[in-house]
């Protein structure tokens, strides 16, 4: 497909998409105690209703997302937030704790509309814009997954937790209707099988060094993400601050404020410095732990941290995918799928270890985890600056002709990528320091 303009109530749009899509796999942590009595679920099987979203999650990262590089990403998008929309209905209706698992496991093998609404507007960017609009469209997924702990607390409290996943179904709908008469048709990739797609995931993890190093930084990135939002409940909730589920929920709001000031790190991207952002976002991720430690006299400290960290993890996470689809333009949806299952392993992993570190040494024990977690990807990207891991090196990103004049401009044309920004030599992006 020609690369358009992207207008604002088309990125609006499609920030709400994966805003409304993500929080059905999140809106059940906030309200979990509320659901587990509810659903008749003894106390030490409350994991099971989180993890049945995640594994749906996973599933349809590697098995639906590359759909979009064989059909119309457009009605894909479509018919995904219409099936999410019954899974979150199942799950408002369950009348037990099995059919609740199944409908939040339908819902989040749905969700992942997240990742093919990020292929779409990759593909129908301008590569000017690119970065922009990715930067735009992908803060609907930490506003989501925030934000739905703040609406979860309040409705949780007030009406009930059924009553969270039923406004998620209802907006879901309306979305799949928004999205079918506002944006534009995308055809993805013509003449590709879906069982093409699917061995070129396999190839891309094996071989591609780019994919490798950021499905890395991603997997560590979110580890410490999840080590922060899965466990942040157990320190507030006990002395001295005995906080409830909506005043915990509230905390959102500054992990909001911190997202959304990351926004501008996509025209960052677009101005050739997608590397410099990882490694800045990265080593302030690292230091964010140091104020998210410390809540026993104030908890100021922590709200800052959080802020902090939010910030970090969505500049990391959109320079990151700035680079994968600009590097592989024609597999935009199943190299995004492939990234993203390394960030939803890294968030269970988050998960698992902060709730075991406190249960045995305390909240201090869960930030040293994310604190690790965090400075392992910075050292795969200190690594990836080293050795050069840093360009395109895999499929779909194949450079245009030689120019006549390469052979007179010496061996340095004949790189394959930018080594600044990774933009691949036929890109149009403009590039203040393009290096070939």
């Amino acid at each position: 497909m020609v690369a358009q303009r992207v207008s604002r109530s088309q990125r609006f749009i499609l920030a709400l998409v994966c805003a409304v899509a993500v929080s059905t796999i999140y809106a059940v942590q906030p309200v979990l105690e509320a659901a587990g009595t509810g659903l008749d679920l003894a106390h030490d099987s409350l994991g099971v209703l989180v993890a049945a979203g995640q594994v749906g999650y996973f599933v349809g990262l590697v098995l639906l997302v590359p759909l979009g590089d064989v059909v119309d990403r457009r009605r894909l998008i479509t018919a995904l937030l219409v099936l999410t929309a019954a899974g979150a209905t199942v799950a408002a209706a369950a009348p037990n704790s099995a059919v609740a698992v199944t409908g939040l496991a339908v819902a989040g093998l749905f969700a992942v509309v997240v990742q093919v609404t990020v292929a779409y507007v990759a593909a129908v960017s301008a590569p000017s814009e690119r970065g922009r609009n990715i930067g735009a469209v992908t803060s609907g997924v930490v506003i989501g997954i925030l934000g739905v702990r703040v609406l979860a607390g309040v409705l949780g409290d007030t009406v009930g937790w059924r009553a969270v996943y039923a406004l998620l179904a209802a907006l879901c709908v309306a979305l799949a209707l928004a999205v079918r008469t506002t944006l534009d048709p995308d055809r993805g990739t013509s003449g590709v099988r879906y069982a093409q797609v699917l061995a070129s995931m396999g190839r891309l993890a094996r071989t591609d060094r780019l994919f490798l190093s950021r499905g890395l930084i991603a997997f560590f990135l979110f580890g410490s993400f999840g080590t922060l939002w899965s466990g942040l409940a157990l320190p507030l909730g006990t002395e001295p601050w005995n906080l409830g589920t909506t005043q915990i929920g509230l905390f959102g709001l500054a992990g909001l404020a911190g997202a959304l000031g990351a926004a501008r790190a996509g025209r960052w991207a677009d101005s050739g410095h997608a590397q410099a952002i990882t490694g800045s976002a990265l080593a302030l991720l690292t230091a964010s732990w140091l104020l998210i430690a410390r809540t026993e006299a104030t908890l100021w400290l922590l709200i800052i941290g959080i802020v902090l960290l939010d910030f970090a993890v969505q500049a990391a996470h959109v320079s990151s995918q700035h680079l994968l689809t600009a590097a592989h333009q024609h597999h935009a949806s199943s190299v995004i799928g492939a990234y993203m299952a390394c960030y939803s392993l890294g968030s269970a992993l988050g998960a698992i270890t902060t709730t075991w570190a406190y249960s045995t040494w305390g909240w201090s024990a869960s930030c040293w985890v994310g604190a690790t977690y965090s400075l392992c990807a910075l050292v795969v990207w200190g690594l990836a600056q080293a050795t050069g891991a840093v360009s395109v090196s895999g499929e779909g990103s194949k450079p245009a002709a030689r120019p006549a004049t390469a052979a007179v401009a010496g061996p340095s044309l004949l790189r394959r990528s930018c080594r600044r920004c990774a933009a691949p030599r036929d890109s149009t992006r403009s590039c203040r320091s393009l290096r070939w």
